[in-house]
């Protein structure tokens, strides 16, 4: 057996779980930047009213503002992780958002905290496109749902770490509003520290090797090789010739790579683009972004509504542990499929609550001990619903369904389209919310059940599939169980 220049022996057995584990943890991290990003402004928004004056639509674009610009670096990101690989990416992804966090704790006005916000955005999209793309080439297939499930537990300790740092610097400052006990206003450094997540993810970001399809796309086998054998294991050589074969074209992957004669885009494009669509269809965000708020406006203090939101996030960390366990053993399109069921049934609850509740002169429904109870517990039971399903198996099932040759150019299409659509359920729900609670929910609960309905019938299973063999899995139909 031949040395390679890390010391491995090619074709040696191979333990590489610990090692893929690794690097899956680190490229992860770019979910928890997401994550924070998602729940550090929920608990801004109330302080953003008070000191600048603005009203529910301009609390729905500031809040909003960084998907727009997440909907623009997820599109073009899986183009650029093609032409400089996908560590750079997360490089220079981390260094945006570091900027971007003391920006906006810096901003002076909504207009330019919308700046700082969509400029981050470009960081988050980024990071949102290369970590499922790159945790899908470099795990081995029975692993590849619970390292790509790692994503969503990012993205979720995210949420909570930014719940329980908002938690203490409002209860340190009175409120979001008030003066924190070592200067400044509370809110400013809810922003500020989210560039500590940023500094770590770069820090991680330059200790980890290159995909190895990236590798092989740019004829660089042996670098290629000694990561396979590291991270994979198996046969390394036979693999290398497989994904030599599903990277055959004749030209570099580009964007335009996704067309198709369906609608312009290739089927299997358009069902990624749907199962993102759908993930934020269902309303999860309004519970991070605007969780706080809402509780307040139904009669919880600011105390007890930052508290039920941290409640929310533990829920939702307990449902992503979940789906770690069982996506690979019972695969994705059952999850998917019982997520919907249980969303709607949460859904439509909360639908039900508020629809029946009276309301106050601003058309707050004033909610009764049993009723706030039953709102609470829905609540719980839909981010629940979600955590196990639909918040981590979409992400697998990106990083996984495309081919080889369309992988980074699709997943950023899909992730756009999933970032354009949280950004209408976003800015949309305030105006929704004062019009009546009970609409948007029961909006949301129809879309969940339109989301059962299309899994039921366009959704193939992918557990244990080689990356290598999804092209077939699309042209032929494999079984979908």
């Amino acid at each position: 057996m031949t040395t390679d220049n890390d010391g491995l022996m090619r074709g040696e057995p191979a333990s590489p779980t610990g090692s893929a584990l690794f690097v899956s943890i680190a490229a992860a991290l770019g979910g928890f930047l997401f994550g924070y990003d998602t729940a550090v402004i929920n608990g801004t928004t109330g302080a953003l009213e008070t000191q600048w004056g603005i009203g529910s639509v301009e609390t729905g674009i500031v809040v909003s503002s960084a998907l727009l610009g997440c909907a623009v670096g997820a599109w073009f990101a899986g183009s650029l992780a093609n032409k400089i690989g996908r560590p750079k990416v997360m490089m220079i992804a981390a260094i945006v958002f570091f900027i971007t966090s003391l920006g906006s704790a810096l901003a002076t006005g909504p207009v330019d905290l919308t700046i700082w916000r969509i400029i981050g955005g470009f960081a988050i999209g980024a990071a949102s496109v290369i970590a499922p793309a790159y945790i899908a080439e470099i795990s081995p297939a029975h692993l590849r749902g619970r390292l790509g499930s790692l994503q969503q537990f990012a993205i979720v300790l995210g949420i909570f770490g930014a719940l329980i740092v908002n938690y203490g610097i409002q209860a340190s400052a009175g409120g979001a509003s008030g003066e924190v006990p070592w200067g400044g206003t509370a809110w400013r450094w809810m922003f500020a520290a989210a560039a500590i997540p940023a500094f770590v993810y770069f820090m991680f970001s330059l200790n980890i090797p290159e995909s190895p399809r990236y590798l092989v796309a740019k004829q660089q086998l042996d670098k290629a090789r000694t990561v396979l054998l590291k991270y994979v294991g198996g046969n390394v050589d036979h693999k290398i010739i497989e994904i030599q074969g599903t990277l055959d074209s004749d030209h570099p992957p580009r964007i335009s790579d996704v067309r198709g004669s369906r609608l312009g885009l290739m089927p299997i494009v358009w069902v990624g683009i749907l199962l993102s669509m759908f993930q934020q269809f269902v309303g999860i965000n309004v519970i991070f972004y605007y969780s706080t708020s809402l509780w307040q406006s139904v009669g919880f203090s600011e105390n007890d509504a930052f508290l039920t939101s941290v409640i929310n996030s533990i829920v939702n960390i307990a449902g992503t542990i979940l789906a770690i366990y069982l996506v690979d053993r019972i695969g994705r399109k059952k999850l998917l499929l019982m997520g919907s069921a249980l969303m709607f049934v949460a859904l439509g609850t909360m639908a039900v609550v508020f629809a029946s509740s009276p309301v106050d002169a601003d058309n707050n429904p004033v909610l009764s001990d049993a009723a706030g109870v039953t709102a609470l517990i829905a609540a719980n039971v839909f981010v629940f619903g979600f955590a196990f399903t639909w918040g981590p198996v979409v992400w697998v099932l990106l990083g996984e369904m495309f081919p080889n040759r369309i992988r980074a150019s699709a997943l950023g299409v899909a992730a756009a389209a999933q970032w354009i659509s949280n950004w209408l359920i976003t800015v949309t729900f305030p105006e929704l919310a004062q019009t009546g609670l009970f609409l948007a929910y029961g909006l949301y609960s129809l879309f969940a059940l339109i989301s059962f309905i299309f899994v039921w019938k366009m959704v193939k299973e992918t557990k244990g599939i080689e990356l290598e063999d999804m092209e077939d899995l699309e042209r032929h139909g494999l079984p979908s169980t």
